[in-house]
């Protein structure tokens, strides 16, 4: 997993935006509980899942109070089955009740993002192509879900729009041609990754000439795909795009495409069934 992508500053930012979303001026069911009162609860799942997030729901109770004990009982990337028990916190109960549905809400979404990708992972085993992931990700929660996508078993594209160049028909046409947008952006920003999309053969001599680090095949067929392999013989990485989804990732795989991009590992998530028992 990608464990670079569990920044601090990032998680922090996350767990306040959601606390004060949730809880805003104070949490009035809490109150009904005695402040001085302590408790023990446990978060199982009721579905098979691969956990994410453990980082989030620490923050969540880091925040609200220091003195709640969270208690693991897997990690992040690990498979879990319907009951396990995934964690345990002691503490004063009003803490507990108040973080709950905050915890709960950014581990189910995590899990529930390595979990598509998990078994988006598994339609290919045994062949070479890696997953990538795309910025088609839940506004203020990239960071988060390219994590959960790394601990799926997949693989993160470009972050965002600065730190690398995704060169797309627009910008071509905007730039003349695909050698004058390589060519601007090498001097523009000398060392970031420059990958170009292309709709043919033709375009896609163009951009080997120009040498683009990569080069992404958009909406090509099998056969165009594999046309595409045979032609660029290993002289930069080439990424399918396009028309993807489990009936036809593994033919696309066998191609012999390096990279396979894939928007419904983030978009298209559904979030793990978890559940909060009071002990």
């Amino acid at each position: 997993m990608n464990r670079n992508l569990l920044q601090p500053d990032v998680i922090s930012g996350n767990v306040r935006t959601a606390l004060a979303e949730d809880v805003g001026s104070g949490d009035l069911s809490a109150q009904l509980v005695p402040a001085a009162q302590t408790a023990r609860a446990r978060v199982i799942t009721r579905e098979r899942a691969i956990v994410c997030g453990q980082a989030w729901v620490n923050e969540v109770f880091r925040q609200l109070d220091p003195e709640v004990v969270v208690t693991w009982h897997c990690a992040d990337g690990e498979t879990v089955e319907p009951n396990q028990t995934l964690f345990e916190l002691a503490g004063r109960a009003r803490s507990l009740l108040t973080g709950e549905r905050a915890a709960l809400n950014f581990l189910q979404l995590l899990s529930g993002t390595a979990t598509r990708c998990r078994h988006f992972a598994d339609l290919i085993e045994g062949l070479p192509a890696r997953l990538l992931d795309t910025r088609k990700t839940i506004p203020g929660l990239r960071i988060a879900q390219k994590y959960a996508v790394s601990c799926g078993g997949c693989h993160n594209h470009r972050i965002g729009l600065y730190d690398a160049f995704l060169i797309k028909e627009n910008h071509i046409a905007a730039c003349g041609s695909i050698t004058a947008a390589i060519r601007t952006a090498r001097e523009q920003a000398p060392g970031k990754p420059v990958e170009v999309e292309v709709e043919n053969m033709t375009q896609l001599a163009e951009a080997l000439d120009a040498r683009a680090d990569s080069v992404m095949l958009d909406n090509f067929d099998l056969q165009q795909m594999r046309e595409a392999v045979a032609f660029t013989a290993g002289r930069t990485v080439l990424e399918a795009s396009g028309g993807v989804n489990e009936s036809t990732l593994r033919a696309i795989a066998e191609t012999g495409v390096d990279y396979i991009s894939i928007g419904t590992l983030t978009k298209d998530c559904k979030a793990i069934d978890l559940s909060m028992r009071m002990l």
